[in-house]
């Protein structure tokens, strides 16, 4: 059996960054997941980000 045959003969886990209307979906299938509440920094303003990474 190839590699890739094996991965789906094995339980799915996930973690689900961003968008929780697909980890919902994933935990009506019963679907082993956790879910990051993540956006991007300052809004996905690329100068703001580019300000705040240099208060690192």
């Amino acid at each position: 059996m190839s590699k890739i045959n094996e991965l789906f003969n094995k339980e799915v886990k996930v973690i689900n960054i961003g968008l929780e209307s697909f980890y919902n979906d994933l935990k009506k299938q019963k679907v082993s997941a956790i879910h990051v509440n993540w956006r991007p920094a300052a809004g996905g303003n690329k100068k703001l980000a580019s300000l705040l990474s240099r208060l690192k």
